[in-house]
């Protein structure tokens, strides 16, 4: 916290300072100070006011709802990771033999995605719903780019492969926009992740990106991002994950299903560039006219049918009783 008061204190200054300086120049020679006063927005004061807000981002309002809300029988859990800290999430029990940790998006809680996992828990798999840290009721600050995933992830799973009924290899990973990002990048570390399923998935980090475009528009877009991931890294102390192209190879064999929304035109572009890196392995569905993580939203029946199907195909799970 004291970092980003630091860092916002310094960027006033900064602004400030050039108010001041274009201030004092005289007539037309104002003008000249144009291009640069640009340049200090777009590469400083741009890319660091959005890493002060990934790396301070208040716990969001929880909510009301539960999986009752859905009439689902679940149970209030708490894990622990590695580095200590307390992540809390619902755990509604396996009757097929599988399971799967459902992710939320940054700045969101486990309610978010409470009708993603209603689907997967009707089909009777088990379904740990999960906040990550900084976000809902778990603990540590949040890191809006997600770059602690790894840990909170492997905390998840270590969870599943305690609980009765959940069978050795049966586990998934479902994910939301920023969940959906932790949970490929993830998958290449992890190898009881047997499976992925990622909506809304661009990338957290600059290795992510390769899909922008390689014109001046790409360039000033990577310029950008260097200055507001380095600072993020800086002021949160957070380790980056591996790329998500590197970590769908290194998951090989290991199945992915990426959905993309139509109506979101960066999304299937990313989806076909993280694709392109694994392409036996990585199954692609563009959801015709569906903004950012609404798949289910706008078409719930193909939601379903896709993601039980893949799920199925992936965790080879017992019928249902």
């Amino acid at each position: 916290m004291l970092a980003a008061v630091v860092l916002v204190a310094g960027l006033f200054l900064l602004i400030w300072a050039a108010v001041v300086l274009v201030r004092a120049l005289p007539g037309w020679r104002r003008l000249l100070a144009i291009p640069p006063a640009l340049a200090l927005l777009w590469f400083v004061l741009f890319p660091l006011t959005v890493a002060v807000y990934a790396t301070n981002l208040p716990p969001g309002p929880f909510g009301s709802a539960s999986p009752a809300t859905y009439v689902l029988t679940y149970h209030d859990v708490a894990l622990r990771t590695a580095d200590g800290v307390r992540l809390s999430g619902w755990y509604i029990p396996a009757r097929n033999g599988a399971a799967v940790v459902v992710l939320p998006g940054s700045g969101s809680t486990r309610t978010a995605v409470l009708p993603q996992a209603a689907v997967l828990a009707r089909h009777g798999y088990g379904t740990l719903l999960l906040d990550g840290r900084g976000h809902g009721l778990s603990g540590a600050h949040a890191m809006d780019f997600g770059w602690w995933g790894d840990r909170d992830i492997a905390a998840a799973v270590w969870f599943l492969t305690r609980q009765p009924g959940v069978q050795p290899g049966k586990i998934a990973v479902l994910g939301e926009s920023m969940g959906g990002e932790q949970a490929l990048a993830a998958m290449g570390a992890e190898p009881r992740i047997r499976a992925v399923v990622a909506e809304g998935a661009t990338g957290m980090q600059l290795a992510d990106h390769g899909w922008l475009p390689h014109g001046i528009d790409g360039t000033l877009q990577r310029g950008m991002e260097w200055v507001q991931y380095t600072a993020a890294g800086l002021l949160s102390g957070a380790p980056r994950s591996m790329s998500i192209s590197g970590s769908v190879r290194a998951a090989a064999p290991r199945p992915v299903l990426i959905i993309a929304g139509a109506a979101k035109p960066d999304e299937p572009i990313a989806a076909r560039w993280f694709q392109a890196a694994s392409p036996t392995t990585v199954q692609l569905w563009v959801v015709p006219r569906a903004g950012h993580t609404q798949g289910l939203a706008t078409t719930p029946r193909a939601w379903a049918a896709h993601v039980i199907s893949f799920l199925n195909g992936a965790l080879h799970p017992e019928p249902r009783s």
